[in-house]
């Protein structure tokens, strides 16, 4: 989740027994073309996680087929420097073989500082997940289309990409796209998931640093209310704002081709998603939430949120 983690965040789940992740732009809340200050940004988030909890967390890395960004190089560099126990690697995936799996340069370095990795892929496949698996990679997270943020193209739901992805590997897969109560927990173990990857369900809690409409916003809201349009490289979904009406007239009245470029342009990258969701403008950015959000029901602490979530597997929350 870009922009929507922080130290305070991560240490709440970790603490919680799940495993936080800074994701990019952890802590941040201005842009900055700087690579260094970028890992320097980071680094001082793990160092805060690592004063408020002794448990494992992640952080994030955008990885492809190809050569890495300098930025990810410098981010990989300080999970290196700061002894990071995991990494999650975020990576193209996809039906091509030119876009299988993730960096060896980078897997091989991970692995020879004994970082765990956990990949999640742009695009989920069976194909890039076995890649994955023969890259050596410890966890894969099968994402469906009930997700928030960028949407995978293969437009397959959750609960039938899960046992897809699960019966072609051996590693564990986790399940992300639409996981927000007990209930859908349940049914993602039922289909062969070891674990769940969760976003939406923890943007409205008291330690995430969503804008406070925000949270209100998604408590208030259901997956009715989300509008979906194509923007690069395929899918988003968001709540309604100024700036997603515009973008789904983008959606209905230009091509395809035309309205992803068109749409990605006034998206502005990751910026409409500081603007709206960390910053809480509802006219020039926007909402991405996943279609769990009919189950939110109001702002709870981490620790309650997972508490309830896994109540069937975990003693201690009963």
């Amino acid at each position: 989740m870009s922009w929507l983690t922080d130290a305070k965040f991560v240490a709440a789940v970790s603490n919680a027994g799940g495993m936080g992740i800074l994701g990019p732009n952890a802590g941040a809340h201005t842009v900055t073309p700087s690579a260094d200050e970028t890992a320097e940004r980071m680094r001082e988030q793990v160092k805060q996680t690592q004063a408020l909890t002794d448990k494992p967390f992640a952080v994030t890395l955008i990885v492809a087929g190809g050569d890495t960004s300098i930025f990810t190089k410098k981010i990989l560099d300080v999970v290196i420097e700061e002894h990071v126990p995991a990494v999650l690697l975020n990576s193209l995936g996809g039906v091509s073989s030119d876009t299988y799996g993730v960096d060896p340069a980078t897997m091989k370095t991970l692995k020879d500082h004994g970082i765990k990795t956990i990949v999640r892929s742009l695009q989920p496949s069976i194909e890039d997940a076995q890649a994955v698996e023969k890259q050596g990679a410890d966890v894969y997270v099968a994402t469906g289309f009930d997700e928030g943020g960028t949407m995978p193209g293969g437009e397959i739901g959750s609960f039938a990409i899960m046992p897809m992805i699960a019966d072609a590997v051996k590693i564990p897969v986790l399940l992300a796209g639409g996981i927000a109560d007990a209930r859908t927990v349940n049914a993602a173990f039922a289909l062969g998931a070891e674990g769940v990857y969760v976003g939406s369900r923890l943007i409205p809690t008291t330690e995430n640093p969503a804008a406070e409409n925000v949270k209100q916003l998604i408590v208030d809201s259901n997956a009715e209310d989300l509008t979906l349009f194509r923007t690069l490289p395929d899918y988003y979904r968001s709540l309604p704002t100024k700036l997603v009406d515009q973008l789904a007239e983008n959606d209905r009245t230009l091509p395809a081709a035309e309205a992803k470029k068109a749409n990605a342009k006034l998206m502005g990258g990751t910026s409409g998603m500081r603007i709206g969701m960390l910053d809480g403008d509802l006219e020039r950015g926007y909402v991405s939430v996943g279609t769990g959000i009919s189950m939110v029901h109001s702002i709870q602490p981490v620790k309650e949120v997972i508490d309830e979530m896994m109540a069937d597997y975990d003693e201690n929350a009963k």
